[in-house]
């Protein structure tokens, strides 16, 4: 662990952001169906109930493509197939994870949580300059999204117990790489015990 990197870091500095826990990823038969990430969902509902616990805001982001599928650039090019498409269930976050009231929803269009959304703008609102993340998938759009943290001068922690990559090999390996040069990367039993209040 990097102490001097998290000795900057206040509670009073975050935001919980769960990247993508929707069905077309997380739900059995899925697009997109990442077994290891639904095996992290109880992991993250306890860090979502951990923030709200200490004053920290959850914010969601919801991939969404719209109907006319015009819109997944480059995605489907690699072999992906189409998912979460604006009004089908895939879209949806699941069922464990449905945002409260309180709680705040940020649409993307790109792997990235900061690429032409109101994240940014949300932090800023909010007063937060630290994300927490958590979802899937941990090589793809957990590391985008922490990648555009790191241009925009917002640090990041990535829970290594409530992400999940599309393999386990991968999933280590984009860890690693934000631990290395973008973030810290802890389980959350660890950023319980170590960020300061």
């Amino acid at each position: 662990m990097n102490r001097e990197y998290v000795s900057k870091i206040k509670r009073s500095d975050c935001a919980l952001v769960l990247i993508d826990c929707q069905n077309d990823f997380l739900a059995e038969g899925a697009p997109l169906e990442n077994p290891r990430g639904r095996a992290k969902i109880g992991n993250i509902v306890a860090a979502r109930a951990w923030a709200k616990e200490n004053g920290i805001p959850v914010i969601y982001t919801q991939e969404v493509h719209r109907k006319e599928r015009i819109d997944f650039g480059l995605e489907t090019d690699r072999g992906d197939p189409e998912h979460c498409v604006a009004g089908t269930k895939g879209v949806e976050i699941v069922d464990e994870l449905t945002p409260d009231d309180d709680d705040f929803v940020v649409v993307k269009r790109r792997y990235g949580g900061f690429y032409q959304t109101d994240m940014e703008i949300t932090l800023k609102a909010l007063g937060r300059n630290t994300i927490i993340l958590c979802g899937v998938d941990s090589n793809v759009c957990v590391y985008a999204t922490a990648l555009g943290a790191q241009f925009r001068g917002i640090r990041t922690i990535a829970l290594s117990d409530c992400t999940a990559g599309t393999n386990e090999e991968l999933h280590n390996a984009f860890l690693q790489n934000i631990d290395y040069i973008l973030g810290e990367v802890m389980t959350l039993q660890e950023l319980k015990e170590t960020l300061k209040a």
